[in-house]
């Protein structure tokens, strides 16, 4: 009997080991690539990727069941991410703002042109429009045209790129001699995964402008989700969720008509994250494009991205339920039941929790995954992040309000700033150096600047009280900065009896503000001009590539559209009062749509020029495809020319008086 006891105990002392090595150990790496395709279609169904991580689920779900809340331990709700992405927010429209910055093409160098406005210098953003200064090349439905526009009173069409696969280009990038196409291509008659939603990048030979030639195609079989180029390198990032097609998971991807594998090794998921959803990186070297591309996948998903130059920072922002009761792997990890006291909730409690997956660009432009952090709050769009020195700073705002975070090369938090504005939405962000500037919005509008200096105690230092929000901010020079959102008046709710009971706001136009920081702790709006009324929108708003803006030549430009009877303009200059008059002469059965052009300087704010008119439709069932490609107007200047390119024309006029030189109609 005594050997029976020291046996079982022994079994016991192997199984408490056994155990103790599966929860606890953490020196496996935290990132590993697929072995088989039988393991990915266990991911797919949601089954677990590992023995260990079974284990570890079947311990702690009795332990999770003694919580108030089932669904409160974070280990269970990774692997809920699914149901978690569904939960609705109150972002409105404000969550779809996208990226922008300048353009890493090569100059021409007897010309002055302007570029895309973009977030990071030397980072170049796709969009819409670009020029090299002698040509502009656009989108037009499911066309590129590209402009001859060296003579500007006669600019003409060099050539038609015609996609005639059904696909329908959303984005350009020019970089020398080559134009990169990208195109979604959305076959909703396929009932093949292969058809659906996928990224469609194709790589254009232009030396001859007249004959352009395509040297490279792929396609990635996941929707477009944003790209970039870096000096001479292409990075396109596709994310949505596996595909499943005859009861394997789809891992291929065609390359110039020939369907190839992402190798398994190249799939990769991190060890305690479970999901459904997956992000495709491809690479491709423009110096040479003919080469074959490097493709890899990860199991993650993602709601934001952010690109440096040495750096890509993908974000996958959830929902998270209040936690009662800590984790077991933070009760007992190494740290053993000290971990009771150290256990910080500080991201594991009810409202949205941010995951920051970093991924290292190496010298050869190839893309490693390196490490990740997660925070909680959300973001707005990726000007809520910046990187310095190779420190990641981030905006975030929940229900407490708005903070900033700053992380080091590791992604290790060592620092966050004081919450400002609770119960406030975030709407716009922007780094500038040492400084962040953030607008939160409820029915005033408080500007806040917070000193970055010293990163590990991040110090509000002032804040400005005014009507309306930004939805984006924009640097003027070191010391000033513009804000483009919508002006709001303060609506006061009285009962019956005269007593105030709620205060809430209401629209009344665009409006463009010019802020003076330079006293950081008493930020000053030193202009102001109000666009149109309620119903005022412009493509700005959403996305900051829209915006034309030259310290330089003094120009500030926007698309902007309206009902014509009720457009108005306010202004400190009445010289134009003509020009915005035409518009409410339109019947109402129209919409109008304007190019409105603005000199800028601190001396005397905004002064109107004078407005562009690109064209109106009428206000019946046109309104859907009206609204669907006002996004497509955008401005730039060659010279002393101003160019507004949308999907029908493309017109000259001078940049100084916007007297008409020329129009060419595309179709």
């Amino acid at each position: 009997k005594k050997k029976i006891k020291i046996f079982i105990l022994l079994i016991v002392i192997i199984l408490l080991c056994v155990i103790s090595f599966l929860l606890f150990s953490n020196n496996d790496e935290e990132i590993k690539a697929i072995k088989s395709d039988k393991q990915l279609s266990r991911i797919y169904n949601y089954d677990t990727i590992t023995a260990r991580d079974t284990f570890i689920n079947i311990i702690t779900m009795p332990f999770s069941l003694f919580t108030s809340n089932f669904y409160n331990n974070k280990i269970i709700m990774d692997n809920y991410s699914e149901f978690l992405d569904n939960i609705p927010t109150n972002d409105g429209f404000f969550s779809s703002i996208e990226n922008a910055s300048s353009s890493s093409n090569e100059l021409s160098i007897s010309k002055d042109y302007s570029t895309t406005n973009i977030q990071v210098e030397n980072v170049d953003e796709a969009d819409i429009t670009k020029t090299d200064g002698d040509y502009i090349y656009s989108i037009s439905d499911s066309n590129v045209i590209i402009t001859d526009v060296m003579n500007s009173q006669e600019i003409k069409i060099a050539s038609t790129i015609k996609l005639s696969d059904g696909s329908i280009p959303e984005d350009l990038i020019l970089y020398k001699n080559e134009l990169v196409v990208i195109s979604a291509n959305s076959n909703s008659n396929s009932n093949s995964y292969y058809n659906k939603n996928n990224t469609i990048v194709r790589i254009y030979d232009i030396t001859t402008k007249t004959n352009p030639k395509l040297i490279k195609s792929y396609e990635l079989y996941e929707p477009y989700y944003t790209s970039r180029c870096i000096n001479n390198v292409l990075y396109v990032i596709s994310s949505g969720n596996l595909r499943k097609e005859d009861d394997i998971v789809i891992r291929s991807y065609k390359e110039d008509n020939s369907e190839k594998q992402i190798a398994l090794e190249d799939i990769k998921y991190l060890k305690d994250i479970q999901t459904t959803k997956q992000t495709i990186i491809s690479v491709v070297d423009l110096e040479n494009a003919k080469e074959d591309i490097d493709v890899s996948s990860y199991l993650i998903d993602i709601s934001n991205a952010y690109v440096s130059e040495n750096n890509i920072y993908l974000l996958n922002q959830k929902y998270n339920y209040n936690v009662d009761t800590p984790p077991i792997r933070e009760l007992f990890g190494l740290k053993g039941v000290i971990g009771v006291f150290t256990y910080n909730d500080d991201n594991n409690s009810r409202g949205y929790n941010t995951e920051i997956y970093k991924f290292n660009i190496t010298p050869e432009g190839k893309v490693i995954y390196d490490t990740r952090n997660n925070i909680q709050g959300k973001t707005i769009n990726q000007y809520s992040l910046d990187e310095n020195n190779g420190h990641l700073r981030i905006a975030l705002y929940d229900s407490e309000g708005a903070r900033v975070a700053i992380f080091d090369e590791n992604l290790k938090q060592i620092g966050i700033s004081e919450y400002v504005a609770k119960g406030e939405t975030m709407y716009s962000s922007r780094f500038m150096n040492d400084k962040v500037y953030l607008v939160t919005y409820k029915t005033m509008d408080p500007l806040f600047v917070i000193d970055l200096s010293n990163e590990i105690s991040p110090k509000v230092l002032g804040e400005l009280h005014i009507p309306g929000y930004s939805t984006y901010l924009h640097p003027y020079d070191e010391s000033h900065l513009i804000g483009i959102g919508m002006q709001t008046e303060e609506v006061v709710n009285k009962n019956s009896s005269g007593r105030v009971i709620s205060t809430t706001s209401k629209i009344v136009g665009m409006k463009m503000a010019l802020f003076d920081v330079t006293d950081v702790s008493n930020p000053v709006q030193i202009s102001e001009t109000i666009i149109g009324d309620r119903r005022t929108t412009s493509a700005i708003l959403t996305n900051p590539k829209a915006l034309l803006f030259s310290k330089e030549k003094e120009i500030i430009a926007i698309p902007v559209n309206n009902y014509s009877e009720d457009f108005e303009i306010n202004s400190s200059s009445d010289s134009y009062s003509s020009t915005v008059n035409s518009y409410m002469n339109y019947n109402k059965s129209h919409i109008a749509e304007g190019y409105f052009v603005y000199n800028i300087n601190i001396e005397d704010g905004f002064k109107l020029k004078g407005i562009i008119n690109k064209k109106k439709k009428k206000n019946s069932n046109s309104m859907y495809k009206y609204y669907n490609n006002f996004k497509l107007l955008r401005g730039l200047y060659i010279d002393e020319n101003l160019y507004t390119v949308s999907e029908t024309a493309v017109k000259v006029n001078n940049i100084n008086t916007l007297e008409l030189i020329s129009e060419l109609k595309i179709k």
